[in-house]
């Protein structure tokens, strides 16, 4: 078979949150519409989804959470920095300003990364293949140093770097959100400097904040990888062969995020406060639906495109 041009990892964030999300995760997984999982381990079903995971061999890592939810750490569960008044995570913009606000202990964000780790570790019987974290509170700045500090202490190879090719060229994202992602992404790109020293790897390429959610569709996937490669054309690896350096086509690298699922029932699921709206809405169905379209599976054929999960990069 030929090279590939495009290594795709196509990672389905949020396994854990429901079983509902788990088994549609499971579903596209074994279509092979995705390659990849991401473990929120202080989910609802975090251990349905460790032991899915094993049943059907699917390569796994951490979807670390400080936003939603309760902490794993039983130490930081009353008392914590990392808490609001309703003693739970203080939300994906609650998070933010409390940083900003300089409320946050980073300490507290160390011990509850290193409790996330063990609890990943004892549901999968492994350590995290790669580690993200949930609503990219990773890049942030402190937390960036702290989480690639716990990266570095337990070997984990890989992370996601949320800077994406076109995010600029997309006006029918909502003036919030597109604000939203790109404040993401400027946090990313000073993150790089901090991963890099650490000796932590990432794909060329990310790729998920414009097809999310209803912005999904095979048309807009399509975009996306097409920007992937613009940004970052195919180039040369030099191997030796016959005692020769010779050059190779090296393959893009590309991570694209998504969220697939069937819609959560209420007050079922969560991370200890109930499924949102995001997970509750026909969104993720429709997120599944499209990965699952014949119509990409051809494309990802006739472009060379080959889907596979971060060990394989």
């Amino acid at each position: 078979m030929p090279q590939p041009k495009v290594k795709l990892v196509v990672t389905g964030d949020d396994f854990g949150y429901c079983q509902r999300r788990n088994q549609g995760i499971v579903d596209c997984f074994q279509a092979g519409a995705i390659s990849n999982v991401s473990l929120l381990v202080n989910a609802c079903s975090a251990k349905d989804a460790a032991d899915l995971a094993k049943r059907h061999a699917m390569p796994i890592g951490l979807h670390a959470n400080l936003s939603e939810g309760l902490p794993v750490c039983p130490n930081l569960r009353s008392g914590s920095t990392l808490l609001n008044d309703d003693g739970v995570f203080h939300g994906k913009m609650g998070f933010r300003k409390q940083l900003q606000n300089g409320q946050l202990s980073m300490a507290e964000v160390e011990r509850e990364l290193h409790a996330q780790v063990k609890l990943f570790c004892e549901l999968t019987g492994h350590f995290p293949l790669h580690m993200d974290g949930h609503q990219h509170v990773h890049v942030l700045p402190e937390v960036r140093d702290v989480f690639a500090q716990v990266l570095s202490d337990y070997a984990v190879p890989y992370t996601r770097v949320p800077v994406e090719p076109g995010l600029q060229a997309c006006p029918w994202l909502p003036p919030a959100l597109r604000d939203f992602y790109m404040q993401v992404e400027k946090d990313a790109r000073e993150a790089v400097g901090v991963f890099g020293r650490h000796g932590i790897r990432w794909p060329d390429v990310y790729l998920g904040l414009t097809t999310m959610g209803d912005s999904m569709s095979v048309t807009s996937i399509k975009r996306a990888i097409g920007h992937a490669m613009e940004a970052m054309p195919p180039g040369d690896a030099m191997v030796t062969r016959g005692g020769e350096a010779q050059a190779v086509g090296r393959p893009v690298t590309v991570e694209l995020m998504v969220h697939p699922g069937y819609p959560s029932d209420p007050q079922q699921g969560g991370c200890g406060q109930g499924p949102d709206d995001f997970s509750q809405s026909l969104d993720r169905r429709h997120e599944l639906e499209t990965l699952m379209d014949p119509r990409l599976q051809d494309f990802y054929k006739q472009e060379r495109i080959q889907l596979c999960a971060f060990r394989d990069l």
